[in-house]
């Protein structure tokens, strides 16, 4: 089994909260085993550039609480050219790095499995507001942008109840509709538009219409950026055509990103920082590590690679040849897992808010 002396820990792609708290629990679990940790600045970028810097139990105080990243982020394209891999994998030889801990999301995974393949052992941590990783239930950072998220739409909400307005926000998820449904259903939102489901725009205009009839005078209607750029704001316009209520709209954007992460997020990021070391000192690479029904698990990171693609419904035909019957029915259950909870939620929050 391999002896590892030094590893690395990187964080790549969109910022999350928790991810220092991740990147805290990295270099102390490898600390308490007598390994060294560098931490790779930019991400892979850094990881090309030898942006690269010792990291002892020190250099992580203080951190456990702080929003971002302190290693900081960005997007590589130039890893996934044969020459950018070669001269990340080169960098891990000059400075003696054994092995890398990835903080990240799918785009990070396609990274790790890359150098791993060129034989410079990764683990995976999924970091990213968006919760869109199939093969964990949460995602580092989802928990306190759904937080922020809530908080910004109970703000909204008090100046919509004394205008009698409404206000239709969009927020963050990308492709996925897991930020826009939760904080629907928590600040009771007449309405959430998310990409997972269809959505019935004449039902909303009823729904407002007989909800003003008893009285009521705010509503919210919550918008997954994954319905397109354009889709929030045309709906705001339509609303108040077709009712008469005062509509404005708000794009939350970035500012979700931000903030201090949440108690789960801080102890989720603690929970997968502590198991990744565990598992790269074992000799275990190639593997993301996620949290299933309050787990925490290690899967193989092509298998997560792939089961996402399944469930986004991107998988070409025959890329799932490689896995057995057994397996790909196990990923189809995954899925529908997935969906059905999704369904559940929907259905609530389209029953139960006004």
């Amino acid at each position: 089994m391999k002896v590892f002396k030094k590893i690395g820990v990187l964080t790549s792609g969109g910022d999350a909260p928790g991810m220092n708290a991740a990147v805290r629990a990295v270099v102390r679990a490898a600390l308490s085993n007598g390994v060294e940790v560098v931490g790779i600045y930019r991400g892979y970028s850094g990881l090309i550039d030898g942006d690269i810097k010792a990291l002892d139990i020190r250099d992580v105080s203080n951190t456990i609480n702080k929003g971002g990243t302190v290693l900081y982020s960005d997007r590589c394209p130039e890893l996934k050219t044969p020459d950018g891999l070669a001269k990340a994998v080169e960098t891990c030889h000059k400075f003696g790095i054994d092995g890398i801990v990835t903080i990240g999301g799918d785009g990070t995974f396609r990274g790790a499995n890359a150098l791993t393949k060129a034989g410079v052992p990764c683990v995976g941590i999924p970091g990213t507001i968006d919760n869109d990783i199939t093969s964990t239930d949460n995602t580092i950072g989802f928990d306190t942008a759904m937080n922020t998220t809530l908080d910004l739409v109970d703000k909204l909400r008090d100046t919509c109840e004394s205008h009698a307005r409404c206000n239709v926000v969009e927020v963050m998820g990308r492709g996925a509709g897991d930020i826009a449904l939760n904080t629907a259903i928590a600040s009771g939102s007449t309405a959430v538009a998310i990409p997972e489901f269809d959505f019935d725009e004449e039902e909303l205009f009823r729904k407002i219409k007989t909800s003003k009839k008893l009285g009521k005078r705010n509503f919210i209607v919550t918008v997954s950026e994954g319905m397109g750029s354009d889709y929030a704001p045309t709906l705001a316009k339509k609303i108040q055509a077709e009712t008469g209520v005062e509509t404005k709209f708000a794009r939350f954007a970035h500012i979700v990103r931000g903030g201090t992460p949440t108690l789960r997020d801080r102890i989720l990021a603690t929970r997968m920082g502590a198991y990744a070391v565990d598992r790269l000192l074992q000799g275990k690479s190639n593997i993301v590590i996620c949290e299933r029904h309050d787990e925490i698990v290690a899967r193989d990171i092509t298998f997560a690679l792939d089961l996402d693609a399944l469930y986004k419904g991107v998988v070409s035909e025959g890329e799932l040849q490689g896995y057995g019957a057994d397996v790909v029915e196990e990923m189809k259950r995954e899925c529908r897992e997935r969906r059905e909870k999704m369904a559940a939620l929907y259905e609530i929050e389209g029953r139960l808010n006004l």
